[in-house]
């Protein structure tokens, strides 16, 4: 009988024996370095527990999909392992894997709308966007603020879209809430289709209020704006033209035309951002009613059409300098106007 006790005790002794090593051994598997050797992004698929296993065995995350999934089964009170574009650190373990996959937050991807883009080149943004899905809305001119947009793996193009219109809106509330006094625009509409003129007409944030004014004073007065910008939009159906003005485009007869017709054209030109819209409904005090290029990157600006006419002369002087300078080197000499001045 004594014997026989201690043949089970021995028995029971190498089975607790065997199954702490075990123990050991699996909480070791579970938190020792995983086989990633850089941090990574990895779309985590729909399907199950094998499904999500595989991917991270083919992208290195883990070492065995099966060890994954018994970690996974055996942790499951700690939460659902979820479907998302997820990051990894290198050497994540399968204990780190897993609480990434229950408990963190998803790759935030951005999607950014610079100012000044058409409606049809924002589309293209945003079809062109990584991990966006779905059918893209259309988008009306001017209708989406520029911004950076922040989304996950395949979310859905529309309610980004939706978003952007959203902002738009709100920034123009805005902008038309906080106006000037007695500015010639009857609308938010007519604020949003002078914005877009505005940011199309200079990269440089501080002259904005400037040429915001120069066109206030024009639709004051009555005078037709000639606005190059304009014309360009309708030379190239809203694409964007890649080549400088010809005198075909200002003679064109469309709408857009704002050297044939007087008045804002009937609609945006572009997506103007918060600081057009700003300008647009807050322009500068003066009386200017002109201005070109002035070889810097601005403006040179004038209240009279003489003084216009002079920076124009230093403008065109500028250009035969370059001109020469290119064909000198092998390049090309630029044509068309003086692009983004009233005259």
């Amino acid at each position: 009988m004594a014997r026989t006790v201690r043949i089970l005790g021995g028995a029971l002794l190498l089975l607790a024996l065997a199954a702490g090593a075990a123990a050991w051994f699996g909480w070791r598997a579970y938190t020792a370095p995983g086989p990633l050797a850089a941090p990574a992004q990895i779309v985590v698929p729909r399907g199950g527990t094998e499904a999500v296993g595989g991917a991270l065995l083919r992208n290195g995350v883990v070492a065995d999909s099966r060890a994954f999934a018994v970690a996974s089964l055996l942790t499951r009170g700690e939460g659902r392992v979820r479907a998302a574009e997820f990051a990894f650190p290198a050497g994540a373990s399968l204990r780190e894997v897993l609480d990434i996959l229950r408990h963190a937050r998803p790759v935030q991807r951005r999607l950014t709308i610079p100012e000044g883009l058409t409606a049809r080149q924002i589309t293209a943004l945003f079809e062109q966007a990584d991990g966006l899905i779905g059918e893209m809305p259309t988008v009306s001119e001017g209708a989406l603020l520029p911004d950076t947009y922040v989304y996950q793996y395949g979310e859905s193009r529309a309610p980004i879209v939706r978003r952007a219109e959203a902002a738009m809106r709100a920034a123009l509330e805005e902008a038309w809430r906080e106006r000037a006094p007695d500015l010639p625009l009857a609308s938010p509409r007519e604020a949003l289709v002078l914005a877009s003129i505005v940011e199309e007409e200079t990269g440089q944030p501080e002259e904005r209020p400037r040429v915001a004014a120069v066109y206030v004073n024009r639709l004051r007065r009555g005078m037709p704006l000639q606005s190059d910008p304009t014309v360009a939009y309708a030379a190239s159906d809203g694409a964007g033209l890649d080549r400088p003005l010809t005198r075909a485009d200002l003679d064109r007869d469309t709408p857009f035309n704002t050297y044939r017709n007087r008045g804002l054209p009937p609609a945006p030109i572009a997506s103007p951002g918060r600081e057009a819209l700003r300008a647009a409904t807050r322009p500068a005090q003066t009386e200017e009613l002109y201005f070109v290029a002035d070889g810097t990157g601005g403006h040179a600006f004038s209240r009279t059409l003489e003084e216009h006419n002079r920076n124009v002369a230093r403008w065109r002087e500028i250009e035969r300098q370059r001109a020469g300078e290119r064909a000198g080197g092998g390049g090309s000499a630029p044509g068309g106007t003086a692009q983004g001045a009233p005259r």
